[in-house]
């Protein structure tokens, strides 16, 4: 059967294609994969993987034409950005109701 494994990085991907017998879990198509020698700074323990954007534990087992993802950690907290952009709008929208006459 075939399966992908891929990660991404800002400045870089890979997209390894892999034929493998059936039953194969997440895991053990990331470890065939070799993409874990590519990219040693991945670390399965923390990092999470899923399946066409669904995430998935590293035991379940992969179907034909299956696309599994190893996803980096967010570097900011999503809710803490946003807080932050609508604090730095309204000072702007502030800062210019203040400048007309």
């Amino acid at each position: 059967m075939r399966v992908e494994v891929v990660y991404a990085l800002p400045d870089r991907q890979r997209l390894i294609s892999l034929d493998v017998a059936e039953l194969l879990t997440v895991g053990e198509a990331i470890e065939q994969s070799g993409i874990l020698q590519l990219f040693p700074e991945i670390d399965l323990g923390v990092a999470r993987v899923g399946i066409f954007s669904q995430l998935a534990a590293l035991d379940d087992r992969l179907r034909e034409g299956d696309r599994v993802e190893i996803y980096r950690p967010l570097i900011a907290d999503p809710k803490a950005m946003r807080r932050e952009r609508a604090a730095k709008k309204a000072a702007e929208e502030k800062k210019r109701a203040s400048l007309q006459p």
